[in-house]
């Protein structure tokens, strides 16, 4: 499976609690951390909810 990195760019303080949700459940703590992780149909998903808040490279 290909591997995205995910980065956090913009702060979730005034989003709704489902994409604070989906921030921490990508694993994204804070602003400009990022993560690897498998590009799964779940992943994108979760990603797909959150991308304006989000920059995603393919590795």
């Amino acid at each position: 499976m290909k591997k995205i990195k995910i980065t956090q760019v913009k702060s979730v303080i005034d989003r709704p609690e489902r994409q604070k949700r989906t921030m921490e459940a990508l694993g994204l703590r804070k602003l400009n951390s990022s993560v690897e992780v498998e590009a799964t149909a779940q992943i994108l998903g979760m990603v797909r909810k959150v991308t304006h808040l989000v920059k995603v490279e393919e590795q």
